[in-house]
């Protein structure tokens, strides 16, 4: 009784979300999990078929496309919008007048629909009447124009290029928050001893910022994951799946071609990927923090 009175309130208010995480992500998952090992196809019964449908995935052509579609929107994102949102965070942390109107601009494309962001990209880089390849022939340069989306081979290209732009400004948010934790006092001091732009940056900023760099770096690897209305948007997986990512060649297996079961394997393998990622990286991180706390 004593423990309960102690923790009542803290159990009262996480209870309703504890519920609904429970109800909308952890059973749907083992649901997931389920079906993927059955033939399921929605109208009748499950047949349990074991391992069958993760034999098929992994000699399964169009998974493979998606599967190399979705790390180059996942390498891209590591590449420059981590860099680029650092680089708008310590922009958007200096005390200029109208940084705050900056800030908001910054943030607006988060906060689009992922649909419409589709669609506004559309019409610049769709091949026939796109905004981009028009733009290049008025100019004299038509010898660049580009199958940009619904080609054999710069659709993810342009989705890394797209999600960079819608997300910039949210990663960048989290930075000027990590940013708002670093004290002035050790910039002053660095000043003091004659530290210049570059090396405050890189030996005081960035290592203060490894945190939020982790934080970052986790978010952006689950979102690459979970790139879905983009794609579906821009091309549908079109021509013949080959510009697929995972979320959306799992969506029209499951939902189109109506093969529930084989659908359900390419979900929960994309979790699992996802998550060993992850789980990853934060082991090395760990490890790499324990050594420099040895090392001190």
């Amino acid at each position: 009784m004593y423990w309960f009175s102690k923790k009542r309130n803290f159990i009262i208010m996480l209870a309703p979300t504890l519920l609904i995480y429970v109800a909308y992500i952890i059973i749907p998952l083992f649901i997931a999990v389920y079906y993927s090992f059955t033939n399921f196809r929605g109208v009748s019964a499950p047949d349990f078929i074991g391992i069958r449908n993760y034999m098929t995935l992994f000699q399964d052509r169009f998974f493979w496309v998606s599967a190399k579609n979705t790390l180059i929107v996942l390498i891209i994102s590591i590449l420059f919008l981590l860099p680029a949102s650092l680089a708008l965070g310590l922009v958007l942390n200096k005390a200029l007048e109208g940084i705050n109107v900056f800030k908001a601009l910054a943030f607006l494309p988060n906060i689009i629909a992922p649909l419409i962001v589709g669609l506004i990209w559309g019409f610049i880089f769709d091949p026939e009447m796109g905004l981009l390849n028009g733009l290049l022939a008025k100019i004299g340069l038509g010898n660049l124009q580009q199958a940009w989306i619904g080609g054999l081979v710069l659709t993810p290209y342009c989705v890394g290029v797209i999600y960079l732009w819608q997300n910039i400004g949210y990663y960048a948010t989290l930075f000027v928050a990590g940013l708002k934790t670093i004290p002035e006092d050790i910039f002053e001091s660095a000043g003091i001893d004659g530290a210049g732009r570059w090396q405050t940056l890189w030996y005081i900023t960035i290592p203060m910022l490894k945190e939020t760099i982790a934080i970052n770096i986790v978010l952006i690897v689950t979102g690459c994951f979970k790139v879905f209305e983009l794609v579906y948007q821009l091309t549908n997986g079109s021509p013949n799946h080959m510009s697929e990512v995972l979320t959306t060649y799992m969506y029209n297996t499951t939902f189109i071609s109506s093969k529930y079961g084989y659908g359900m394997s390419i979900a929960v393998l994309t979790c699992v990927v996802t998550m060993a990622i992850t789980l990853i990286y934060l082991r090395i991180l760990r490890r790499k923090n324990a050594q420099a706390g040895k090392g001190r």
